[in-house]
């Protein structure tokens, strides 16, 4: 992978590390400005259903920025694009698709595969 694009991979990896810890101040700042002192029943319910969900959401974000700290480290040490299994480049496609992956898509394939034989 040439410079040009592994600079692109970069800058997409840190704007969306930016997004997630913008989207998490914002879920905080709500979190703490709303009135917990609902008194319908109903509003309450709904309030924290909605608490509930958000929180999910942040989660699963957390999880998607630890792999892409994971991949602005692979990125310096010259390792990123390179599967993790088997030591081929990781197709530019994929890394569009997917830029936190650290495996081909054959190793992912297969890695699905094992998944789901083991989960029957």
């Amino acid at each position: 992978m040439d410079s040009k694009e592994l600079e692109k991979f970069k800058n997409q990896l840190i704007e969306k590390r930016r997004e997630i810890l913008s989207e998490a101040d914002r879920t905080l700042a709500d979190m703490t400005d709303q009135n917990s002192n609902v008194p319908d029943p109903n509003d309450r319910a709904s309030i924290e259903s909605d608490r509930s969900f958000e929180l999910r959401i942040r989660d699963r974000e957390r999880k998607l920025l630890t792999k892409i700290e994971e991949a602005l480290i692979r990125i310096e040490e010259g390792e990123y694009g390179i599967c993790e299994e088997c030591g081929c480049d990781i197709n530019v496609k994929r890394l569009e698709a997917r830029p936190v992956t650290t495996l081909c898509i054959d190793c992912k394939t297969l890695q699905e595969k094992k998944e789901k034989s083991q989960g029957q």
